[in-house]
């Protein structure tokens, strides 16, 4: 038993007793994870709010087939609760605490935190660009306007930052939840698999509706295009490192090496994908929606595609006199994007494995200990 404690906010409140009107009736347990979990409880804590909310990927099919949807009396309408305790869950369990409050301002602290990185490196690169400027294609030209010296500890330190953040939030996330079972390693690998295709962004089968209540998979399919852009964008990064560490090659690199191919397909990925995560976002119902995380879901989609727009541009131009500035701000937003990522909807991603794991493992639990 995980003791009722919604003190904390009437969106948690909300949860609960949404929660605990589907545990009676149990009808969408076959579409999503979600149901299947609730079923686990009797009692909704605030920790189990949050993993619940996790696991729902907000697709709306639910809500389509509620008896006890709006204008029923009991208005039941778990898409739009689960995205408010998302929002709720993500402040909560920010570190610091005082930084939660950048959940409920993400688009205007995201456009901040951006400019202010890219006129910071326009303002410290600038000076370099008059003795320094034109094309940066050979190997080390980056490092004519930035040290490497200073990139790795301007970069290095913020993705360390971002590191510890996440996972200070990570523990705090797992252990609001309660205790969990074992995690082995098919339960690892079931949770992975279903983040990896996106299992449950599918309505339970034939897609999100939108607002013509029709059910279409594009919503999966351009998530599909940014998460595995991002990830590609991830593998640039890790293999330009190796290239820079392990056989002592300076960026940038040729366009037919492994790091450009990799960064030139996941920018793609991204400026493919991220508008359409924005047409499809206007095409679905507001119902389905919490208006107050519409700012933080946008900032991060506009900054995804300002990610891939400005490497492509980057990659393209960069034997132009262009390139110097293209540079900066790219550099820019990759410092901005580092530095946001604690506070705003990348946490997402991280928040919904968390939850895939921990309701894998409790799967798993459950048939060893029917099978007994």
């Amino acid at each position: 038993m995980d003791g009722t404690d919604t003190r904390g906010t009437p969106a948690l409140a909300e949860a609960a007793r949404i929660m605990t009107i589907c545990n009676s009736c149990r009808y969408c347990e076959g579409l999503c994870a979600v149901f299947p979990a609730m079923e686990r409880h009797r009692e909704f804590s605030p920790g189990t709010l949050a993993h619940l909310a996790s696991l729902c990927h907000g697709c709306g099919a639910c809500l389509d087939d509620c008896q006890f949807a709006p204008p029923h009396e009991f208005a039941v309408n778990v898409p739009r609760t689960m995205a408010a305790a998302r929002r709720e869950s993500y402040a909560a369990h920010a570190w610091p605490r005082l930084a939660g409050g950048a959940f409920d301002r993400g688009g205007i602290v995201n456009a901040a935190v951006i400019l202010l990185c890219v006129i910071g490196f326009l303002a410290a690169i600038m000076p370099a660009l008059s003795g320094a400027g034109g094309p940066l294609s050979a190997p080390g030209a980056f490092y004519r306007l930035m040290s490497h010296g200073a990139m790795v500890a301007v970069f290095g330190l913020a993705a360390l930052y971002a590191i510890f953040t996440i996972a200070a939030g990570i523990r705090q996330f797992w252990r609001a939840a309660g205790p969990a079972p074992h995690i082995g390693p098919r339960a690892l690998a079931g949770a992975l698999h279903d983040a990896m295709r996106l299992r449950y962004l599918d309505g339970g089968g034939a897609g999100c509706p939108d607002a013509q209540q029709a059910p279409r998979d594009h919503r999966r399919l351009f998530h599909h295009f940014v998460f595995y852009g991002f990830l590609l964008c991830f593998a640039s990064t890790c293999v330009a490192t190796l290239y820079s560490y392990g056989f002592d090659l300076e960026a940038p690199y040729p366009p037919t090496s492994l790091p450009v191919i990799l960064g030139a397909l996941g920018g793609i990925g991204l400026v493919a994908g991220a508008p359409g995560l924005l047409l499809e976002k206007r095409r679905r119902p507001p119902a389905f929606a919490d208006p107050a995380s519409r700012g933080m879901d946008v900032a991060f989609i506009v900054t995804l595609f300002l990610l891939g727009l400005t490497g492509l541009a980057l990659l393209v131009l960069r034997a132009t006199s262009f390139a110097g500035i293209l540079l900066c701000i790219h550099l820019g937003v990759v410092l901005g994007f580092f530095v946001t990522m604690p506070y705003g909807k990348f946490v997402h991603g991280i928040w919904r494995l968390v939850a895939l794991v921990r309701h894998a493992a409790e799967f798993e639990a459950e048939t060893a200990g029917t099978q007994k």
